[in-house]
């Protein structure tokens, strides 16, 4: 083994002494030492072979474990990460490689480090990222759960194309590679394991060419338990693409509200709707449309504000939606909430006329009840929009 170890630290210190370095190859590492030397000796066998000019890179993640011994004494090249998290160490790992272009892949045995010639042909042929897809190229028996290959990943996925337009069927691959400077560029932030999906996201939305190669997982070597956790990096992945995507978190959602509420109101407006000879709806089910209405403007108002503070910090482009961003000034929104307001406070005092009508004595339930639920929902939804049109100005003055 010590002969061994030798003769791949001669070879590694070959391929460093390259004038420049092609590729990296990241592996982010915590606690890997059962899987580390085959992953190495995967990867140094790849470049061996290929005449790729590349190097290693392990982003250690803090193991307690004889990891970094492991990688050392091969000669590969450690950058030690204090911030813990999956995407921490391969920000970090990123902002170290000296390769054009890198590919990362988990330092646990399950993706096949001498398997790399496609992700680099792809990036030689003009793409940014190379994205590993485990279900065109295969998953072993036992390689991958069962909530995660029959409904977290797929729907995360399906929720990721849907959302950003990304053409990739396994947004979570943990083996993709990519330019390393168009990477960099994105100003990427997440630490944890939403970084798969920040990636992707945050690349789709600046234009760049995502290309899917057939990868296969195998059953990873380690006796522990792996770090990825269902629930919680499930969730941190589904907050990601919803927080990343104000139209489908609060518009589209508002749009639909809205259109409920205004087709449901309309057709209460003149007086009950009979649905059977037994059950009908009335002024109780004008109320469940009004405010439907008026959540569906919060939510819409939300949307706006969300985008523009979004593109504003340059979270997301400001070529999307440019009306949004700029043509709602705050003019326009208080010249439609005062509308909105105008015709609330006419309704309101149409109605005080009617109770004068009748000296301030009883009044007719159903037609005065629908005219103030009516009014007050125009109020209510006026009220918000001119104070939404401030905020937007406060976001514009940081701008």
């Amino acid at each position: 083994m010590a002969n061994n170890v030798t003769t791949t630290t001669k070879r590694i210190a070959r391929l460093n002494d390259s004038t420049e370095i092609e590729l990296t190859i990241l592996m982010p590492c915590l606690n890997e030492a059962e899987t580390l030397a085959f992953c190495i000796e995967k990867a140094l066998d790849f470049l061996s072979d290929s005449g790729v000019s590349g190097e290693i890179v392990i982003a250690d993640n803090g193991s307690t474990d004889e990891s970094r011994r492991i990688a050392k004494s091969y000669g590969v090249r450690v950058v030690e990460v204090p911030i813990r998290g999956y995407g921490a160490a391969l920000r970090a790992g990123i902002s170290a490689a000296r390769g054009r272009y890198v590919v990362m892949g988990d330092a646990d045995g399950s993706y096949d480090f001498g398997a790399l010639k496609p992700f680099v042909e792809a990036l030689r042929a003009g793409s940014d990222i190379a994205m590993g897809d485990r279900f065109k190229g295969g998953i072993d028996q036992g390689a991958m759960p069962f909530l995660h290959r029959y409904l977290g990943n797929p729907l995360l996925s399906f929720l990721g194309r849907l959302f950003f337009s990304v053409n990739c069927r396994d947004f979570h691959c943990g083996l993709r590679g990519f330019s390393r400077e168009k990477i960099i560029s994105l100003g990427l932030k997440t630490t944890g394991m939403e970084f798969a999906s920040e990636m992707l996201v945050r690349a789709a939305l600046a234009g760049l060419r995502i290309t899917s190669v057939p990868t296969r997982l195998a059953k990873d070597g380690r006796s522990r338990p792996p770090h990825l956790k269902t629930w919680s990096d499930g969730w941190r992945h589904l907050r990601f693409l919803l927080l990343y995507s104000p139209r489908w978190l609060f518009i589209y959602p508002g749009l639909a509200m809205i259109a409920l509420g205004l087709g449901l109101g309309f057709a209460l407006l003149p007086g009950p709707v009979r649905i059977t000879p037994e059950i009908s709806l009335d002024v109780h089910a004008l109320v469940v449309a009004c405010i439907s209405i008026l959540v569906g403007t919060q939510a819409i108002t939300f949307g706006i504000l969300a985008r523009r503070y979004a593109s504003f910090r340059g979270f997301l482009p400001t070529t999307e939606y440019t009306w949004l961003i700029r043509g709602l000034t705050l003019e326009r929104m208080l010249e439609l909430g005062g509308t909105l307001l105008f015709l609330g406070v006419a309704g309101v005092v149409g109605a005080l006329f009617v109770w004068r009508s009748v000296n301030f004595g009883p009044l007719s339930y159903s037609y005065v009840m629908r005219l103030m639920i009516g009014s007050m929902t125009l109020i209510g939804s006026g009220v918000q929009i001119c104070l939404s049109g401030f905020l937007a100005s406060v976001i514009d003055m940081d701008a």
